[in-house]
């Protein structure tokens, strides 16, 4: 008996609860599927970890690589007032797809398509895809040329229709920020800290995380890396005191940058400061 005939078989003698109607006659908003971990395929604007292979449909040495990761899904749609449940197997099947037999890696613009499918499968007006892993990027120390990989943490969510999905793309990236107060004060010195700036940007457009990241890294004191030699911590340490930045100020040369890109129509942008001489954080916040 091959598959056809068996769920043929399975439907005929098996009820399909879910299915079924439901007389409470109140439609969900979300139902499906949470922290549900995968691995993935995440398609690459720069060159990656070693191992990483060019994307299909890119030449070896282009920009574009392929990364494995684990990412973790949220998937939910939307049920009207009248049926009984939806079909959880069918989001995991889904994921399945994307790990085993889907060719291309994953971007952003292959999220809003499986996004589309979700819909299509589950039979549903609307819904919604959270996608977190993490990225890590290959980065060369800006003297001694060592290199070394630094990682961000990535969020890709799709949520509304078919035909109106908007997409959000958060981005998390570690930088170094240099107190401009204590260079003005001191006689030597100033305090610098590690800093977070996170930016979660929502448009119509693809835009990818490495375009991100880079704002965060061009507006910081000065951007980080995982390996670094005695002339790339004078490189930096010199930079940042050269560069320094309130977290007021962190945040604002990152909103005004994403402000005047044309592809996003709404942001966020916040910058957190792990303070070196105190035992909390400063923060700051931009809402477009």
């Amino acid at each position: 008996m091959n598959t056809r005939d068996t769920q043929g078989l399975l439907k005929s003698v098996m009820p399909d609860v879910q299915g079924s109607a439901d007389a409470r006659q109140l439609p969900i908003q979300r139902v499906g599927v949470k922290s549900v971990r995968y691995p993935i395929r995440w398609r690459t604007s720069a060159p990656v970890a070693p191992g990483a292979v060019p994307a299909p449909g890119n030449q070896p040495g282009s920009h574009a690589a392929e990364q494995p990761a684990v990412a973790t899904f949220n998937m939910y749609v939307s049920l009207p007032a009248e049926q009984k449940g939806t079909h959880m197997s069918r989001f995991i099947g889904m994921l399945e797809e994307v790990s085993t037999t889907r060719e291309a890696p994953l971007d952003t613009v292959a999220v809003k398509e499986l996004h589309a499918q979700m819909l299509r499968k589950l039979e549903a007006d609307s819904g919604r895809i959270e996608m977190a892993f993490t990225l890590f990027v290959r980065k060369t120390a800006p003297v001694s040329g060592v290199q070394s990989l630094l990682d961000y943490e990535i969020n890709v969510t799709v949520d509304g229709s078919a035909q109106d999905a908007q997409l959000t793309l958060t981005v998390l990236a570690p930088v170094k920020s240099l107190c401009p107060c204590s260079k003005e004060i001191s006689d030597y010195g100033a305090h610098n800290q590690r800093s977070h700036v996170t930016m979660s940007v929502k448009s119509h457009v693809p835009i990818e995380p490495e375009d991100l990241i880079r704002i965060a890294e061009q507006e910081a004191s000065s951007e980080i890396y995982g390996l670094l030699k005695r002339v790339d911590e004078k490189y930096i340490t010199e930079r940042a005191y050269d560069n320094p930045k309130f977290v007021e100020d962190l945040v604002r040369d990152v909103a005004g940058r994403l402000k005047a890109d044309p592809r996003i129509e709404s942001f966020t942008a916040e910058a957190e400061n792990f303070e070196s001489i105190h035992n909390h954080s400063a923060y700051a916040r931009i809402d477009s």
